[in-house]
C-alpha cells in the first residue's frame, strides 16, 4: 500500500497583481489581495495554479503560473 503524500505547511506573497486565487487540486480556492500574504496546508507533490484577476466584476482569471506544492516558500 503506498504512503500518503506528505503535508506541508507553505505560504504566499502577492506583490505584483490586484487580486490573486491560488487553485488546488481538490477544487478549493484561497484570495490573496495586492501587498498580503496568506499561509496554507498543500500536500507534497500538489498542483497549485496562481490566477490573477484584474476585475473582479468581469469574473475572468488569467494564468500567472502552476507550481508544486513543494515551490512554494515555507510557512
Amino acid at each position: 500500500m503506498p504512503t500518503p503524500p506528505k503535508k506541508l505547511r507553505k505560504q504566499y506573497t502577492n506583490t505584483d497583481h490586484p487580486l490573486v486565487i491560488l487553485r488546488f487540486e481538490d477544487g478549493h480556492e484561497i484570495q490573496v489581495a495586492k501587498g498580503g500574504g496568506k499561509s496554507f496546508d498543500a500536500y507534497s507533490g500538489e498542483t497549485i495554479k496562481v490566477l490573477a484577476v484584474y476585475d473582479r466584476t468581469s469574473g475572468e482569471r488569467e494564468l500567472v503560473e502552476s507550481k508544486r506544492a513543494d515551490e512554494f516558500a515555507d510557512a
